[in-house]
């Protein structure tokens, strides 16, 4: 089992017991895919919290990370417990398992972080909010799936709304209800927890209104159907401001053809409850799925409401970037690569090799001696040829860094940057150049941490990093992320204030090269560099 620690500004402390299993009779359909549960949950439970919180990403502590470049994995058997601080956030989020190709099985939830009461929404409080989780599902056991990673893209079986089937899939199987209340607004949490699609998500007869996305409250957009990329996040408002009735709720996938009845069409109801009546009639329309203009024009539309607060009581357009100047330009390709005959992917030709030893623990202890070296990962062109290696950036802290996404292939990809929001800038066709700033969105550009790169395409963002410690970056597309696209950047401060970063915790999990204690004291200490 894990613990999950939770503390409220006022010391208030909630203890989170969370049993994690396997359960081979829990799925969305007769196959034999186990999935992940927690406390018999799937999705799991909901970590609902407030800016502040002691919960989830902590933005003084990458030690909470998660990933394998910072924790050593919670052995079977045995428990661990996460305390982190969701550090000046707002917004919906997810958690999910990071290692071995376990999220194919689930094992995933949402997080909602509300604002502290002395901050105010930019929207009325809503009747309810719901968390829609919606993703891509295979029914084979992941680790068969697993084994077989090769050039060959493996279509998913089905698309799920909280881990259930579509509506009409089977009569032994539920299918997701949302109930509302006629001329009642309501808060939609709608999550993509899959593990390779893109979808679009609608309605039918009801519009949605965009307000906040992955923690950044977004001018408020009215829109027919929304985009929603591999591990993003969006809070929609919809008013129940039809007849009483049900109506679907569909999630289309993009880049795939598909019928109405394909069980790649997630389908879910929207109750009225006087409804009297069965969900009826075609499936709301939506854009075509191959239409990339319409999903570009829609992702620059969304922009960052500059007058709210959010975390903060001053307005979130008083951080802008309008007149930085930017201390280092990164450029990443994401490609595919031949390693010796075997099948990877990689960022600038280096497929990405996890060590034995976690990055975090090596660059604590040694200063990375023996398990990375700075210095080695081009920032700013693709090696000539595809190699292994473990890649990790050295930033500057508290500069302003542009990355550039270039997406070299010719399916969708989606990045995501831990411990940091950044400022989406610019999307465009084909190569990436300098002159290609001249497009940018630098007025309002919205802030989030993961953002899609359309094929043959770039996408550009701006990172502040101030943040000190050893930061994921990977496509959340889990067969690139698992076969090599990810690297990490090492955002250092010599001054050991706890304030800037975290000492380690005091359950630390070591492994790889420290796996025993070094000192007669049964701690290890640290380099004398950090």
């Amino acid at each position: 089992f894990l613990v999950v620690l939770l503390a409220t500004t006022n010391a208030e402390v909630i203890d989170l017991q969370w049993d994690v299993d396997v359960d081979d009779t829990f799925g969305p359909s007769s196959s034999a895919q186990p999935v992940i549960t927690i406390n018999n949950k799937f999705p799991g439970p909901l970590i609902n919290s407030t800016t502040n919180d002691i919960v989830r990403v902590n933005r003084l502590n990458s030690w909470q990370d998660g990933v394998s470049g910072t924790n050593c994995a919670i052995k079977p058997g045995t428990n661990w417990t996460y305390a982190f601080v969701v550090k000046d956030q707002i917004g919906t989020f997810t958690y999910f398992p990071s290692i071995n190709y376990q999220k194919v099985a689930g094992g995933f939830g949402p997080i909602r972080v509300n604002n502290r009461i002395v901050i105010n929404v930019p929207f009325a409080k809503p009747e309810a909010e719901f968390d829609l989780l919606i993703g891509d599902w295979f029914v084979t056991d992941y680790k068969a799936i697993r084994s077989r990673l090769g050039a060959s893209t493996e279509v998913p079986d089905m698309m799920l709304i909280n881990g259930k089937a579509p509506y009409g899939y089977s009569t032994s199987k539920p299918y997701e209800s949302v109930e509302v209340t006629k001329g009642k607004t309501y808060r939609l949490r709608i999550s993509n927890v899959g593990t390779m699609l893109s979808f679009n998500f609608r309605i039918q007869n009801h519009k949605m209104v965009v307000v906040e996305t992955e923690g950044s409250y977004t001018n408020q957009t009215t829109l027919d159907s929304l985009d929603v990329h591999v591990g993003q996040s969006y809070s929609v408002l919809v008013t129940a401001d039809q007849d009483d009735g049900d109506y679907y709720i569909v999630a289309t996938p993009k880049m795939l053809n598909t019928t109405d009845d394909s069980p790649l069409v997630a389908k879910g109801v929207l109750h009225y409850t006087e409804s009297g009546s069965r969900v009826s009639g075609p499936l709301p329309t939506g854009p075509d799925p191959w239409d990339v203009e319409f999903s570009v024009n829609q992702a620059r539309s969304i922009r960052w409401n500059m007058t709210t607060g959010a975390a903060r009581p001053n307005p979130q357009g008083t951080f802008n970037v309008s007149n930085v100047t930017l201390t280092e330009t990164i450029i990443l390709h994401g490609l595919q690569a031949d390693i010796g005959g075997s099948y990877h992917y990689a960022v600038n030709n280096i497929s990405y090799l996890t060590p034995d030893t976690p990055l975090k623990l090596a660059d604590y202890y040694v200063n990375g001696s023996g398990v990375y070296r700075l210095g080695e990962f081009p920032i700013h062109s693709v090696n000539d040829e595809a190699t292994y290696g473990v890649s990790v950036v050295n930033a500057t802290h508290k500069g302003w860094h542009e990355i550039i996404f270039q997406n070299d292939l010719t399916l969708m990809d989606s990045w995501h940057l831990d411990g940091y929001g950044f400022y989406v800038v610019g999307f465009g066709d084909g190569e990436w150049t300098p002159g290609s700033r001249n497009s940018y969105n630098l007025y309002d550009p919205v802030v989030r941490s993961t953002v899609q790169v359309y094929p043959g395409g770039w996408t550009a963002v701006y990172a502040f990093l101030d943040n000190p410690g050893m930061w994921n970056l990977r496509s959340q597309h889990l067969k690139r992320w698992y076969l090599g696209q990810e690297l990490y950047i090492r955002v250092h401060d010599d001054d050991p204030n706890p304030a800037k970063e975290n000492p380690p915790p005091e359950n630390l999990l070591l492994c790889g090269e420290f796996g025993e204690p070094l000192s007669p004291g049964g701690a290890l200490a640290p380099s004398p560099g950090w």
